[in-house]
């Protein structure tokens, strides 16, 4: 990424990149995600069906800092289908709802229950996202990864677990193609 005059907002994120929001009359530019889900846990479908979802129950907190500090209203998610032969980026989702505590922490009968979280000390967070668009034909793991354009891609670097994670608009852009969708479209 390009180094960004003082006046705009930078977060370092992990690996070394950076997401860049830069203000133009009063607004950020659009930020590009990618964030997992199993599909016998929560679908594309599901989302479709849905109409929007909060993305609870993320104990990361790399991936924590990312909802609370940089995701925005706006913002495109490749919806990607993990634990999954083949894993896959199933469609494209948007931001709906800003960082929010995530209400599991704080629910006793939750798998994802925090003794450690209260209502002045939530410790995680969560995000809303609605669909946009369900690919034709999922864009598999390994066609990000035999394509020379993605080498950089954070999905396909070793040691990339975070199951949400930051991605370039470039890689956004080339995964859409990948998926015969052009991104005047989304």
């Amino acid at each position: 990424m390009y180094l960004m005059q003082q006046s705009s907002v930078m977060s370092k994120m992990p690996g070394n990149q950076y997401v860049q929001r830069l203000p133009t009359l009063g607004t950020f530019m659009t930020g590009y995600w990618l964030m997992k889900s199993e599909p016998h846990v929560y679908p594309y479908e599901q989302l479709v069906e849905d109409g929007k979802t909060h993305w609870d129950g993320v104990r990361n907190y790399q991936a924590r800092n990312m909802m609370r500090d940089n995701m925005k209203i706006g913002d495109y998610v490749l919806f990607y289908h993990s634990n999954f032969k083949p894993p896959h980026v199933a469609g494209i989702a948007k931001v709906c709802r800003e960082g929010y505590p995530d209400h599991t922490a704080q629910d006793i009968n939750s798998k994802y229950y925090d003794p450690k979280a209260s209502a002045d000390n939530p410790r995680w967070i969560m995000v809303d996202i609605e669909p946009v668009m369900k690919f034709d034909s999922f864009v598999s793991l390994q066609e990000i990864k035999d394509n020379p354009k993605c080498e950089d891609m954070l999905l396909v670097k070793k040691g990339q677990r975070l199951s949400i994670q930051p991605v370039e608009e470039f890689h956004f852009r080339i995964v859409l193609e990948m998926a015969g969708v052009d991104f005047n479209q989304i």
